[in-house]
């Protein structure tokens, strides 16, 4: 009862805060939104020979901005969201049979169904709890698979290196390709406060973020000899001491240019899932800059991928500031911004939901035996 109460705490804990973070980007957008109406009601006023004070004085229309969305959703191309729902695929066949190779060195063989669905399986789980898709993927795996727990986490640490310093990669790349656009961005924003002044630190989202990591720090401070002697503590460090075996598999592996290979189908179905996105939405299949698509493409890939990293369900909220942030960067108006991170947002749940309930009805059938 204790353990149901505390997952039904961190879940409203976190949905919190993936809601006040997304409520924040929604109403910030739906200002811009209802002002920018106001201007073309002016503007449209006016071209009918009528003075700026006449047109000012007249009662403006009221602009949803949820409406808008649901009318782009319905302008959506679903041919592209299906090449991103197959992109999806690719990348998680391509992750379930590297997975296979960091547990052979271990003396295990396991099947592409049991790779494959535990991995879909945990999907479906960070959507209730952050983090927790990891425990459900290894549960599963080992359950099936009679793999001890432990070395079978050690393979996913192993697995989850691998992707930060990938991600780090694509972050490098990003800037090389887009250094004056990004460093412009993140001096304007962070250190200057661009027009409207203040800068990053004064963004309401930042703060929380901030305020909850010196939380942490601070709790784990102060009561860190009672940490250190918690049987939680323990557990932790033996789990941690478990993984040594599941990490050594990485300079182990039979064919480790295999390995590469499915690291690079993993990535580049991820880039490719936000890129073919653009497509599916005409305000991004047609924003026009400098830079190309393909590289626009690249820097909302990192951007979206940096906001699945704060602790909140699926990303949400996180993901939708920091796509739409991006998009913004190019000129794309905020509005048609928040819509495509949702459009794609929502196409990547939809697959996490559909597959992650399948899971647990195909690994059974699967393991009958």
């Amino acid at each position: 009862m204790k353990n149901i109460i505390i997952n039904i705490f961190k879940f409203l804990l976190f949905f919190g805060i993936g809601f006040a973070i997304l409520y924040y980007v929604y109403q910030g957008q739906q200002k811009a939104f209802q002002a920018q109406c106001d201007l073309d009601f002016v503007q449209s006023c006016m071209a009918e020979g009528k003075s700026e004070a006449a047109c000012a004085a007249l009662e403006k229309p009221s602009c949803s901005l949820m409406q808008k969305i649901v009318n782009d959703f319905k302008t959506v191309k679903p041919f592209w969201i299906l090449v991103v729902m197959l992109a999806f695929l690719i990348s998680n066949v391509s992750r379930a049979l590297r997975w296979q190779m960091l547990v052979k060195p271990m003396g295990y063989s396991a099947s592409l169904g049991n790779t494959f669905w535990p991995i879909m399986a945990g999907y479906f789980a960070n959507l209730a709890l952050p983090r927790m898709g990891e425990v459900v993927r290894a549960g599963l795996f080992s359950r099936y698979e009679n793999v001890p727990l432990e070395k079978t986490l050690g393979t996913i640490v192993t697995d989850r290196i691998v992707d930060v310093l990938c991600l780090l990669a694509m972050i490098g790349l990003a800037f090389v390709l887009e250094f004056d656009i990004l460093w412009n961005y993140v001096s304007e924003n962070a250190f200057k406060g661009g027009a409207a002044g203040g800068g990053l630190l004064s963004n309401p989202i930042v703060q929380l973020v901030l305020g909850l990591m010196l939380l942490v720090v601070i709790v784990a401070i102060v009561f860190r000899k009672k940490i250190f002697e918690s049987s939680l503590f323990l557990k932790i460090k033996n789990i941690v001491l478990g993984f040594k075996e599941g990490l050594l598999t990485i300079v182990k592996l039979e064919r480790p240019l295999v390995f590469l290979m499915h690291t690079f189908i993993i990535w580049l179905m991820y880039y490719l899932m936000t890129y073919l996105c653009f497509f599916a939405f005409e305000p991004t299949a047609t924003l026009t800059h400098e830079s190309s698509l393909a590289v626009i493409g690249l820097t909302i890939f990192v951007f979206g991928s940096l906001g699945m990293v704060i602790p909140s369900p699926g990303g949400m909220g996180s993901y939708h500031f920091l796509v739409t942030a991006g998009l913004m960067i190019y000129g794309l108006g905020g509005d048609d911004a928040f819509s495509f991170s949702n459009i794609i947002f929502i196409t990547i749940t939809f697959c996490n939901i559909l597959f992650g309930i399948l899971a647990f009805v195909v690994l059974p059938v699967l393991n009958r035996k």
